[in-house]
């Protein structure tokens, strides 16, 4: 008789203990992952101010507790949260370009005149490991970029990551695109070496690849920028630990690029075969109207490098399968930890 009634106390225990869960009874199992889920707007708060276009077409205007599986989303690595933007090779993208790209677009406009900043802290995880080496755009990503509104609808400037296979550093590099004068089919973009080297530098054939950077950023080494456009001028810094701090400055009202003779070298080598020789108008960006980008930007494409040696990057696409081309290392992967946008400011010189 005594040991029925310890039976009975025990099983009476255990339930008692399944009603002190902290799930509340008659919740559901979404309303318990909607409590566990942490979003992007979680870890960096002012996503109240950006759209983004996903990878596969998806757009949103709004940010704030969103996220789409595989393309944006947070991710943990020893106790720290990241926003992950991930996007394939081929996918779906905006009118003005054949890359895809997971990036969030700013919704506040502005000219250079009254400036604006934007910051990021971030490791590139993953570039596409296809692509032809010979053309500048391949392995690469843009993680940063100013974006016009309006005229060509060019850009002042990206934010380049870009490893060759094989290699374990990569580069980063900034492009400033010309805002031409007249015919934008003449346009271009300068390149400039941050750590590693900048974007001309290219495999002799296909599959050759150049020689390692000494001084670039491996996959998954953090890395910070800085763009502050202050009255015209835009000030650009990038920091990461164990690299020399490098800062730049590039006046957007008046063009360095407004006669033929002021053609950089590098164009007449790494645009010649495409027949891209413009020249910029005088006053460069003046007046027009611009907008932040950031995220993964990706720079390779399936289009056949013969028709364009500097942008068509003959990556796999797998028909634009993306789960395919996830699997097969056909993607771009880029998380940030920090990031800020608001007004421009006095530089720190």
């Amino acid at each position: 008789m005594k040991k029925s009634v310890v039976i009975l106390v025990t099983v009476l225990g255990l339930f008692a203990c399944k009603n002190n869960s902290k799930v509340s009874p008659g919740t559901t199992s979404e309303q318990t992952a909607q409590v566990e889920t942490k979003y992007p707007s979680d870890v960096i708060p002012f996503m109240d101010e950006w759209k983004i276009l996903l990878g596969d077409g998806t757009r949103s205007e709004e940010l704030v507790n969103y996220e789409k599986k595989d393309f944006f989303y947070v991710e943990n690595e020893n106790q720290r949260d990241w926003v992950v933007y991930k996007t394939p090779n081929a996918g779906v993208t905006s009118r003005t370009s054949s890359n895809t790209r997971t990036e969030l677009g700013q919704k506040k406009h502005w000219i250079p005149e009254t400036g604006g900043k934007l910051t990021g802290t971030l490791k590139v995880q993953h570039v596409s490991t296809s692509g032809d080496a010979r053309v500048a755009a391949s392995y690469s990503v843009v993680v940063g970029q100013i974006h016009s509104d309006e005229g060509h609808e060019n850009e002042p400037i990206k934010i380049f990551y870009k490893k060759f296979p094989g290699h374990t550093k990569g580069s980063v590099f900034w492009n400033y695109e010309i805002n031409t004068k007249g015919d934008n089919s003449k346009r271009w973009d300068y390149s400039t070496a941050v750590w590693g080297n900048d974007m001309s530098v290219v495999g002799a054939t296909e599959s050759t690849y150049p020689e390692e950077p000494e001084n670039g950023i491996a996959l998954g080494e953090e890395f910070s920028y800085e763009i502050n456009v202050y009255k015209g001028i835009m000030y650009l810094t990038f920091s990461s630990e164990g690299h020399e701090t490098v800062k730049f400055t590039k006046n957007l009202l008046e063009s360095d690029f407004s006669k033929k003779a002021d053609i950089p070298e590098q164009i007449w080598t790494l645009y010649a075969a495409i027949g891209r020789d413009g020249v910029e108008r005088e006053n460069a960006y003046a007046g027009e109207i611009q907008y932040f980008k950031q995220g993964a930007y990706n720079q390779t494409n399936g289009k056949n490098p013969d028709d364009n040696m500097v942008w068509s990057t003959g990556s796999d696409t797998y028909g634009g399968d993306i789960a395919k081309q996830y699997e097969n290392g056909c993607y771009t992967e880029v998380w940030f930890k920090e990031a800020t946008v608001g007004e421009g400011t006095p530089p720190q010189l």
